[in-house]
Formats: structure tokens, sequence, C-alpha cells
């Protein structure tokens, strides 16, 4: 098991779940506006705020991009209200992974976060990344990402104890998935075809109820790292590769550190030590149910905090009557 750390400890599991909490509910104000830019930038402004009302020393090193792409929550960026005696802390963010389902009102929006002690998350580029992720309860190496799609579905089918057509993968719905998509139905797979939001996909696989085995194929380099988070604390396996499309994206890692363009990461690559991941629901999903609004001005959320050293997952309902606190 994970050893316990004490910087997270001052930094309240609870408190996380205040911060998504606030972004769910300023984005979910404009669910189904068809405006992606105002439910992006109410949901950054709410969280930004609610961090910085944090006692801690926090980095941003997964964020909106980089300083002159994104005015708020950039890579870099310090957050909270840091003494001399309060902990360092970096922060993986997404304050509304699904903006374009928010727009349209679909399923599986969330405010999603994670923390860890400095050093312990990969300061990935925001660059497209290859992704495969299963959940817990399967052996090490019953996934790997420079195996072809058959053998990883063969290799998990036998690890679960059922026939290949059995297993169900989820897939962002996408024109480059296109082979996969293919390939996983010429083995009898099904497939859930997700129009975004690839953390919540990632997280799919842990949950039994889901129905989901295993997340496959390209999204956010970001979303990766926190996927990883999440699978940190409750159990499960990821591998990423990124993606480059052209040298600007490559010269981008480099500014970031990374030097081996063709490394596959694995978990303990993207997450390590201690991790806290929280998500708070903006619209109706497979994993949360969305922000809603009472007669007499009454907020309901629900939201998901799980912590790596304890293997604790809490779903947590709010009912805000004055607002997030």
């Amino acid at each position: 098991m994970t050893t316990a750390s004490n910087a997270l400890d001052r930094v309240l599991v609870l408190e996380m779940v205040r911060v998504t909490e606030a972004a769910a509910i300023a984005a979910a104000k404009l669910v189904g506006r068809g405006d992606e830019k105002a439910a992006d930038a109410a949901a950054v402004e709410a969280m930004r705020a609610a961090l910085n009302l944090l006692p801690m020393e926090g980095t941003v090193v997964i964020g909106e991009g980089e300083r002159d792409e994104a005015p708020m929550l950039y890579i870099g960026e310090k957050v909270g209200l840091a003494g001399p005696e309060d902990p360092r802390i970096d922060i993986a963010l997404d304050p509304l992974e699904g903006t374009t389902i928010t727009a349209k009102a679909g399923p599986n929006a969330l405010a999603v976060l994670a923390i860890a002690e400095h050093g312990c998350l990969l300061n990935a580029p925001d660059v497209y990344m290859q992704k495969i992720a299963i959940g817990p309860g399967y052996p090490d190496g019953t996934i790997a990402l420079e195996d072809d799609v058959e053998t990883n579905i063969t290799r998990l089918a036998s690890a679960k104890g059922c026939a290949v057509g059995d297993i169900n993968a989820c897939v962002l719905d996408r024109p480059r998935h296109r082979e996969l998509i293919s390939e996983l139905r010429r083995l009898g797979c099904g497939i859930k075809l997700i129009p975004d939001g690839d953390v919540a996909g990632v997280i799919a696989t842990t949950d039994e109820d889901t129905g989901i085995d295993i997340y496959m194929g390209s999204g956010g380099a970001p979303e990766g790292v926190l996927a990883a988070a999440a699978l940190a604390c409750v159990g499960g396996q990821i591998q990423g590769k990124l993606l480059f499309r052209n040298d600007d994206e490559r010269a981008r890692a480099r500014r970031w550190g990374i030097e081996d363009l063709d490394r596959v990461y694995t978990l303990e690559d993207m997450a390590k030590g201690d991790c806290i991941f929280a998500a708070t629901g903006v619209t109706e999903g497979s994993l949360l149910d969305g922000v809603r609004r009472r007669k007499g001005g009454a907020i309901e959320t629900e939201s998901i905090v799980m912590r790596a050293s304890s293997g604790t997952v809490r779903y947590i309902k709010g009912e805000h009557r004055k607002g997030v606190a």
C-alpha cells in the first residue's frame, strides 16, 4: 500500500471536493447553452478561486495550457494561501472535462482534480496520448500498449476468465479510431463509444456496474495523468505514450523536461506516491449524477473522492443552499 503523506493530510480530502463542487456548479449554469468557451471559463474561474482559499503552496502541473494560452490555471501557476509551514503540492486539473458535452447537455461532463506531493505527477504537455487502461484485480502485465489489439484483448479475457467476445471496450468516438473500432468488432467485443470525457472512460473500468473492461485509444495527455491518479487510488493499470503531430509539439514536450519522446509511461510514471483524486458531476453520467437545481434555490451535487494511501473511495452527495461551502 502507498504510504500516507503528511503533506496531503494537511490538505483535507473534503477540501478537494469543495473545489470540484465549485467548478461543477459554475459550469452547470451553462449546460445546453451551446457555448463551450463560456462554460469552461466559468469552471476555471470558480476552481481557481476555491484553490486560492486552501492552506498550501500549490503548483499547477496539468492545467488549461501554457501561460500564453490560458490566462487562468495555466501550467506552472501558483495557487493557495501559502504560509511558511504549508505543504508544497502538485495539482493536475480539468475544471470542465467535457466542454462540448456541457454545451450540448450530453452525459458524463465532470470537474476533475488530482493532487500529490511535489514531483509525484507527470508534467505532461498538452498533446495527444495513446492510452490503454483496465481496472483492478488483474495480474501485472495484462495489458501492454506496444502489443496489438487482439493480444491485449485475448490476455484480458484470459485473466478475467471469459470469452474474448464478452469483453467490452470504451473508445472515444473519433475518426482516428476507425481501425481500432473495426478490430474490436472483428474480435466480437462490445464497444461503448463516448463523445468526450476520457477521464470518466478510464475510471469506468474500475466499476463493474458500468460493464466496461478496458479503455483504448488516444486522447489528451493531461487527461491521461488525471486518469492515472484515479487508478493509483483504487488499483488498475494504465499505459500511455505521447503522440506528436509536429515539431512545435515536440519542442513543447522538451520545454517540460521530456527527452525520450517515444517512452511508454506506466501508472507509476504518471502518478506516484500518495494521491488524492476528486471529481464532481456536471451533467448526468454513468459515474456521477450531474448538478441539479431544486425549488427554492438549493443545488444538489454528487462527487467522488479517492485516496491512494488508504484505498478509500467516497461518494459524497452535497446540498448547497447558500452556495458552495
